[in-house]
């Protein structure tokens, strides 16, 4: 290893959520580095800013990381800290995924302040989710509900819910347990019922591929199990070229030296959802996501991807 960093400055969002990731990562490198000075550059990206339009209608996740790449370039900061779901799987050089952390609970959380579950809600009632990936889910579970799209960091959501905007709204469970608001949380949606995204409940840290000491440095936070689930997860969505534009999930599990993957694409309406699943070594991680995304193309898939992919699909 490098001689032991003296100082590192840390690129991270300014959102609540997102300085409370930076933050750990921060004390994780103290307590590893004692003598290092460690500190945190607060930005504001595009996807913060543009708040009236689905993620889907204005370019996606890497909205969220283009800001703290730059600052990566220019060497204003060392490494940059992101939730791993926000991450484009498409990373190109000079910037590498460097490790992932270990993973939080990645199920979807079901928030409320007059209903207990989602089978509560009557019909008519308004649901509010940030992904098409959960809208499909929804609509083909529960069809007499309406869901409208929510945006906006996490304490914007939980206040236009508090406003009374929705009946309910559907939040990464890994976020608000973070914040200490898993009171907020009246009910978790199975795996089963709300496929995760890939990476989701998992934190990434991104660097520029050259920094050989920052790979070093870094090292001892990566989590082996989260990191061979996030290939494979992250396999799954790089061959079908998923996008926001694409209700995609894929999520995989550990259990014991065995690699399991689950993974769907849906028509956002929820009137068709193909699913695929393939288990296998560990080790194995990255081709077990391309067979599951394979076997999804198989099975029809790639009618959907094409459709939904086009310039003026979310038109």
């Amino acid at each position: 290893m490098p001689e032991t960093p003296k100082k590192l400055t840390i690129a991270t969002r300014a959102s609540r959520l997102a300085l409370w990731q930076a933050e750990h990562v921060r004390d994780r490198l103290q307590e590893l580095y004692p003598l290092c000075e460690v500190g945190l550059l607060t930005m504001t990206t595009r996807g913060d800013q543009i708040l009236d339009r689905s993620l889907s209608k204005v370019g996606g996740k890497g909205l969220f990381v283009k800001e703290l790449e730059t600052a990566l370039l220019d060497g204003r900061a060392d490494l940059a800290v992101h939730s791993l779901k926000d991450v484009p799987v498409d990373l190109h050089s000079p910037f590498a995924l460097s490790v992932v952390l270990e993973r939080d609970d990645p199920r979807d959380a079901f928030v409320s302040n007059g209903y207990g579950s989602m089978d509560e809600l009557p019909a008519g009632a308004v649901v509010g989710t940030s992904s098409l990936r959960r809208e499909a889910q929804i609509r083909q579970r529960h069809p007499g509900l309406v869901v409208q799209p929510l945006r906006g960091n996490l304490d914007t959501r939980l206040g236009k819910l508090d406003r009374g905007d929705y009946a309910a709204i559907i939040l990464a469970a890994a976020g608000l347990r973070r914040l200490g608001l898993e009171a907020r949380i009246r009910g978790y949606l199975p795996v089963e019922q709300s496929l995760p995204a890939a990476g989701q409940g998992a934190l990434g840290i991104e660097v520029l591929e050259a920094r050989a000491d920052m790979h070093a440095w870094l090292a001892p936070l990566a989590d082996p199990a989260t990191t061979a689930c996030a290939l494979a997860e992250r396999a799954v969505s790089r061959v079908l070229g998923g996008s926001c534009q694409v209700p995609l999930a894929a999520y995989a599990q550990v259990q014991g030296g065995t690699l399991a993957v689950d993974a769907l694409v849906a028509e956002p309406d929820g009137s068709v959802i193909i699913r695929a699943r393939a288990a296998g070594p560990v080790a194995d991680a990255a081709a077990l996501g391309e067979r599951v995304a394979q076997d999804l193309l198989a099975k029809g898939a790639r009618p959907i991807l094409d459709r939904l992919s086009m310039p003026d699909a979310s038109a």
